[in-house]
């Protein structure tokens, strides 16, 4: 098939065009202004490499042109910093977001794949695990504008007959994850421990996250991609609850540095536990977990080590 990956070239992206690669898509990815490939691509693999603005409409209708499927990964926001400023959050992500959806019922384009997230769109967990049943009251306009996406792809779902599939990822980690975007535990967590810097902990390091390999999101949208079923919103997470401080101790093994941690006053808006269930993507879209948080840090910090020494 022919796939636009819009954020093709970040973290998550890159490792999902890799893994549609493996199946023989065509892939075109839409990335910013000057956003270079994040690889050098293979004869054999077909990759087109776009840059423009999610915002520009003329841009959307030439990247979508041709293609039969959208996948859309692309954030102008952060969880911790959209209750900032919630109107640029609307604007350039649920606007951006109709403008997208409106091009590929111009182009006749009848299937998207949206990254939303398990992290944020059910606010305060009323119970664990958290299964896509459980109430959806995100405390960021992140989660809320993720939740109004979700909204939208059914509307155009039923108006037009476009195939919408949505997979709330937990919290992903894992190979390219950039640091600087101060996003994801793991990630931070290891570069401090190469740069020899202390790692920050808010509360009592027993704070629980579902922690998901990259690998394993790439995985359930090559799945996706296919999908013939009638399910359109999927948990995908490992269904483990991880702690911060046994997350340490994981880094600590592999690297063989012991990690020094400065506790911090615990934070009201930190949810104690936050574990997704996944029971449904394992049933119904024939995706299940594949590496273990132990594999999966090992990778990482192998990684994240190379890159220091650059």
């Amino acid at each position: 098939m022919k796939i636009t990956v819009f954020g093709g070239g970040g973290f998550i992206g890159s490792t999902i065009v890799d893994r549609l690669l493996q199946d023989k898509h065509s892939i075109r990815v839409f990335e910013r202004p000057r956003v270079p490939a994040y690889r050098a691509f293979l004869p054999d693999e077909q990759v087109e490499w776009m840059t423009g603005d999610l915002s520009d409409i003329s841009s959307i209708k030439e990247a979508i042109d041709g293609v039969d499927v959208v996948l859309h990964l692309v954030s102008t926001t952060l969880p911790k910093s959209s209750n900032e400023n919630p109107i640029y959050d609307v604007q350039s992500n649920v606007i951006a977001t109709l403008q997208l959806l409106d091009a590929m019922v111009e182009k006749k384009v009848g299937r998207i794949v949206f990254i939303s997230s398990g992290g944020t769109v059910y606010g305060a967990p009323k119970y664990i695990p958290i299964d896509e049943k459980h109430p959806t009251d995100p405390e960021v306009s992140y989660g809320i504008t993720k939740l109004a996406i979700e909204k939208y792809l059914h509307l155009y779902s039923h108006l037009h007959g476009i195939k919408q599939v949505s997979l709330r990822v937990a919290n992903p980690y894992g190979e390219r994850q950039r640091v600087e975007t101060a996003q994801g535990a793991v990630g931070v967590f290891i570069h401090n421990v190469l740069k020899g810097t202390p790692i920050e902990i808010w509360g009592d390091g027993n704070v629980q996250r579902d922690f998901l390999h990259v690998s394993d999101v790439a995985e359930a949208f090559a799945k996706a991609v296919t999908y013939t079923g009638k399910t359109s919103v999927f948990n995908i997470s490992s269904g483990i609850g991880t702690s911060l401080n046994s997350l340490m101790s994981m880094i600590e093994e592999v690297s063989g540095t012991p990690v020094a941690r400065n506790y911090k006053p615990g934070r009201s808006f930190d949810v104690p536990v936050s574990v997704l269930c996944n029971k449904l993507a394992q049933d119904d879209l024939g995706w299940s977990p594949r590496i273990s948080m132990k594999d999966g840090i090992f990778r990482t910090f192998e990684w994240a080590k190379k890159e220091s020494q650059k």
